[in-house]
């Protein structure tokens, strides 16, 4: 009341407490007629009506007058503001009476997003509420202003304070409820001193909170507990201008994603890390990082990254990115693993997950970027995952160093759980923002039966009646492998045969025979009317749907039909790029387009023009036994997510049908999504690139999908043997070292092979590669050997008999350069290495140009990678040793026969696991091990592949690059080592014998330490390999040895034979110094003289 005794008239107003009035009051009247006893003396005729007493008079019966004060000018202008603002709310009532007439159901404003909750602190990337929760809310004019939606807030207020405050004094003016509120909320508006119209929800709110807490303490304490944790300081929105085109605008604005740039451009700035799921094709690869762009996120010096699991993916977003935003290259810039065009005025980048990892490597903070987008994350690459479990880290780490960064993880699918519901990876589960993809509707068909076998003959038939039956439009179908989609092509083209000049005539005979084969059908089926029925795919209904053609599938595959061409195309990811390129363009006018693909066209590609989809349901996947190593590509069923993905491709232009060969049931026991990359393939170059980063107990990293501990155990074994981990301990207690052989530390080695961008095999060959002058020779194997099928495949089925005839003239020309490429003698051991050496060093020769590939039967684009790889290769390796000083060398010679030997024991080294001998006597007695040979981890034979320069050869021990499962286990990349090299370069492979008496152990003067010859065998399998020199193993007997060698003289024979000490008789005694200084070679025994001075006496 403080405030308000100040105001006019203040008493006047206080409602004082209600008095009864005089008619009210009831009094007892006696009437003096019925006893006689107290009449006193008087008669009945003067009877009187009249109260026994004398009734005392209240003298505040009456009520008192108000004296009241005329009002003044201000009261009378404070009265006036109050009946406009009456009327003003009158008016205001009427008119939301009459748009309420006009105003949508309410189902559809709660779609709706109204302005007048802006910076009021909900979000639109919040969860949507649900229908009860909406119901549950106070009802309320539907339609309001912000001014009038701040207003109703800030009165609502103001009737909890009335209310509190009528609670706790009285009042004495009967007026109305209403004009009390508004009179008592126009004097704290007078208290502020702001006019009406200008002030804010914010500044109203504040106000009223100092009236709270002048008049109670305690909710004051409240009142700035809960502002410390609502309020955050303000900053100004930041907006970067893009000039972008007419045509480029409007067809951003059909983009599904540009819908949501407010919702997740909330989600970014209120969390560290979000997931945005939206279908291929939504645009949010090209949209997403204009947004960040626009808000401000590539100012101040910083940049956004952009990572894309494929190399064409990052070139060509790049370029799409700048195009939209009229921006230069040097703006919108990409980095891949050969090449880039970034520079210093970049602000944003495209670039593969690799690239990323390195940076990392550098710079663990990745202190020049604000934002980093993970797009394809479904796909679940291993480099994805193992960047998603470093950046889970990055981020925190950055906004505690007041360097705050986003994540932003972008996936094709909802499979988000690995990501959201690992507690190990995000402590708080970032949002998911769902993007709805621009997808018209697409009716699927399954087989009633599914065939097992002759999947592709189905597909054939499939694909026939659709182009016969079907309304135009692109056909895609998918296939697993590159032989698969060849030969599907093949019967096509020969079964709807294109010429590409077509003549009218032959065009309007084609018109002509799809008129009457389509009349025909609908007589036929005319109750069904659908089309899909008509064409005879809708096999729920039809039984056999081969008998709908009306003739047998194989006279489909003779009779060439030329009236209805057919445009068919290849698409694999082997395939020449200017190939790849076709499947964009418009087919030849009269033609229908079909594309027979594999799963490359399943996410990365979105083809034009595609209405039918023809779905085998399966994938050719790369699997590796995590025992023996052994890869193979094996036919698998896919998953649904695939097989929707698959089915999404028919519907991006216009409404589109998927035709699954298999059948619903089928479809059911599909896995929901594909396993990660990363639980069927080795680890063992992620765990060095983590021990580079000194992750060093790889097991506790935060993978999305962890690998197996089987892997990751065979993994550091590897690496241990390649001596770029340390060797765990082999004593103490059995859960220290079973702790120890998980968290290995790195050796100086494994961090020079960990800056090579290649498996930990190849960069041990590498870091070996500089004796003998080798090393540019190592350099183009490595890269021959990282780049996988430089030969074309030329065993594909001929469509013609010229093409037939083409075909044999260069399987005979690759034959012939082969032999030539391998060499003889020497060289010819080196075998399927030297073919690669001298194939790269030929093609370089040559300036590698596609003609040359093409007559040699080299894949071109595969020579292009390996010419570039060998640039990255020379450069990491003149970065971790300047003083060799090599480069790539287009003139290089061939290896001399020293260098070929060095070679081989290079290739040892790093191949040590991949050893084979051949099949020995007791093994013969089978027929299946003729010719073959045995490895270490498997109980199979293994082979040499007949294109293998050591086919007729058959050394007896060969280190191998891979085993490839196909009707039989081959080797690939063979070539030939001697089996004395085993122990020599491989020791920690084999099982050594004691030392042999004869020769017996001798002194070497070179190295200054004790030689001797010992026997070993290889491994588990027991393989004996022949006696090897080798200095003599720990023990007593090396220092008695010493002692020996030293008191003859052998040792220090030209320095300190005339040494008073040489002639103790007792040879004893001076053991037990030896033994206890630990000298037993010359370099012990010449640094404990120079640390100690008496032992020389």
């Amino acid at each position: 009341m403080g405030k308000l005794r100040k105001k006019h008239n203040w008493k006047g107003r206080q409602q004082s407490d209600p008095q009864p009035s005089a008619d009210e009051e009831k009094t007892e009247v006696v009437v003096e007629l019925k006893d006689g006893s107290i009449l006193k003396g008087l008669d009945e005729s003067n009877a009187l009506v009249l109260p026994s007493s004398k009734s005392k008079k209240n003298k505040s019966s009456l009520p008192p007058i108000s004296k009241k004060k005329p009002l003044t000018k201000k009261q009378k202008k404070e009265l006036q503001k109050v009946l406009e603002r009456k009327e003003k709310k009158a008016q205001r009532a009427e008119i939301l009476a009459k748009l309420a007439e006009v105003q949508l159901p309410e189902s559809e404003l709660k779609l709706l997003y109204t302005t007048s909750k802006l910076g009021t602190g909900e979000k639109l990337y919040q969860a949507k509420r649900s229908a009860d929760e909406v119901k549950d809310e106070d009802s309320g004019p539907k339609i309001s202003s912000v001014s009038g939606a701040n207003r109703k807030r800030k009165w609502e207020d103001d009737d909890d304070d009335d209310e509190e405050q009528k609670a706790e004094e009285s009042s004495d003016v009967d007026t109305s409820s209403d004009e009390d509120e508004d009179e008592q909320e126009d004097e704290v508006n007078n208290t502020t001193d702001m006019s009406e119209c200008k002030e804010t929800s914010s500044v109203c709110q504040e106000t009223k909170r100092e009236v709270k807490v002048e008049q109670d303490g305690e909710k004051e304490k409240k009142i700035s507990d809960q502002e410390k944790v609502q309020k955050k300081p303000s900053e100004p929105a930041i907006f970067i201008p893009v000039d972008r085109s007419p045509e480029v605008q409007e067809a951003r604005l059909k983009l599904p994603v540009l819908a949501e740039e407010q919702v997740i451009m909330e989600a970014v700035r209120e969390n560290p890390s979000i997931v945005i799921c939206g279908e291929t094709g939504s645009g949010k690869t090209t949209q997403v990082p204009q947004f960040l762009y626009e808000a401000g996120y590539a100012s101040d010096g910083r940049m956004i990254g952009i990572t894309e699991p494929r190399r064409v993916a990052a070139v060509s977003m790049s370029h799409r990115v700048a195009k939209e935003m009229n921006l230069p290259t040097q703006v919108v810039s990409y980095q891949i693993r050969y090449e880039g065009n970034v520079t210093s005025d970049t602000k944003i980048k495209f670039m593969t997950d690799g690239v990323l990892l390195k940076e990392i490597q550098k710079d663990f903070l990745l202190q020049k970027y604000s934002a980093i987008i993970i797009d394809e994350a479904h796909e679940r690459s291993v480099y994805t995952d193992i960047l998603i479990g470093l950046l889970s880290r990055i981020v925190p780490l950055r906004n505690k160093k007041g360097m705050p960064m986003k994540l932003l993880i972008m996936s094709a699918t909802l499979r988000v759980e690995d990501f959201t519901e690992n507690q190990r990876l995000f402590r708080t589960p970032p949002p998911v923002i769902k993007v709805d993809a621009r997808q018209f509707p697409v009716t699927i068909h399954f087989n009633k039966r599914t065939p097992l076998e002759d999947y592709t003959g189905e597909a054939f038939h499939k694909t026939c009646k659709i182009h016969r039956m079907l309304p135009p439009g692109g056909i895609l179908v998918f296939l697993t492998g590159q032989a698969e989609v060849h030969s599907l092509c093949r019967r096509l083209r020969k079964a709807f045969p294109f010429r590409k000049a077509e003549t009218s005539e032959a065009m309007r005979k084609f018109k002509k025979a799809k008129q009457k084969k389509t009349v025909v059908n609908i007589e036929k089926k005319l109750d069904e009317g659908d089309e899909d029925r008509e064409a005879g795919i809708g096999d729920e209904e039809d039984g056999d749907s081969d008998l709908d053609l009306g003739d047998d599938p194989a006279d489909a595959e003779e009779k060439a039909d030329g009236s209805i061409p057919l445009y068919v195309l290849p698409l694999y990811s082997l395939l020449a790029p200017e190939q790849q390129a076709k499947v964009f363009r418009p087919p030849p006018p009269g033609t229908r387009l079909c594309i027979i693909a594999t799963n490359v066209a399943e996410t990365s590609l979105t083809i034009p023009g595609i209405k039918y989809v023809v779905d085998c349901g399966r994938v050719k996947k790369r699997f590796y036994d995590k025992v023996t190593g052994v890869s193979s590509f094996k036919v698998t069923w896919t998953s649904q997510a695939s097989a929707n993905q698959r089915a999404g491709r028919a519907g991006r232009t216009e409404p589109g049908h998927c035709y699954r060969l298999y059948s619903s049931a089928v479809f059911g026991d599909f896995t929901l999504f594909s396993e990660a990359e990363i639980t069927r393939r080795p680890v063992e170059d992620l765990v060095l690139q983590m021990k580079d980063l000194n992750i060093e107990k790889v097991v506790n990293f935060p993978f999305p999908t962890p690998p197996s501990t089987e892997a990751l155990v065979a993994a550091e074994q590897l690496l241990v043997s390649l001596g770029a981990l340390e060797e765990p301990p082999c004593t103490g207690r059995l859960k220290d070292m079973q702790r120890a052989k998980l968290s290995c530390p790195i050796t100086p080695l494994g961090r020079a092979m960990a800056s090579f961008p290649v498996a930990p095999r190849y960069a041990k060959m590498l870091a070996l590669g500089k004796q003998q002058d080798c090393l540019p020779y190592v350099i183009a194997v490595v890269a021959a050997m990282t780049v996988r099928e430089i030969f074309e495949d030329l065993d594909r089925p001929a469509r013609s008999e010229d093409e037939s005839s083409k075909l044999n003239q260069r399987r005979a020309r690759l034959t012939q350069m082969r032999r030539l490429w391998a060499g003889q003698g020497a060289s010819l051991l080196l075998g399927d290495l030297m073919i690669m050496l001298g194939a790269v060093g030929a093609c370089e020769f040559a300036g590698c140009t596609p003609r040359f590939c093409e007559n040699s039967g080299l894949r071109y684009k595969a020579m292009v990678e390996i010419r570039k790889l060998r640039g990255q290769l020379t450069n990491a390796v003149n970065a971790v040793c300047p003083e060799v000083g090599v480069f790539v060398d287009p003139k290089m010679t061939p290896p001399t026969e020293h260098q070929v030997v060095c070679l081989r024991q290079i290739v040892l080294a790093g191949l040590g696991d991949h050893l084979a001998r051949r099949a020995q006597g007791e093994d013969l007695v089978d027929p299946k091990w003729k010719n073959a040979y045995k490895t270490p981890l498997m109980d199979e034979p293994v082979f040499i592949h007949p294109n293998s320069a050591l086919f007729k050869t058959l050394p007896e021990f060969v280190v191998y690059q891979e085993i490839m499962e196909t009707s039989k286990m081959y080797m690939r990349g063979v070539s030939a080592v001697e089996a004395e090299w085993v122990p020599q370069f491989l020791p920690q492979y084999c099982h050594f014998g004691s030392p042999l008496e004869s020769p017996s152990p001798w002194f070497c003067s070179s190295t200054g330490t004790i030689r001797c010859h010992r026997s070993s065998t290889f491994f588990r399998v027991g393989w004996q390999l022949p006696a090897v020199e080798m200095e003599y193993p720990e023990g007593l007997e090396r220092y008695r040895l010493f002692a020996k060698f030293l008191l003859e003289g052998q040792v220090l024979l030209f320095v300190y034979l005339e040494q008073p000490f040489l002639l103790q008789p007792r040879t004893e005694a001076f053991l037990g110094p030896l033994v206890s200084k630990k000298v037993d070679c010359r370099e012990a025994l010449h640094s404990v003289w120079k640390t100690e001075e008496k032992c020389k006496h």
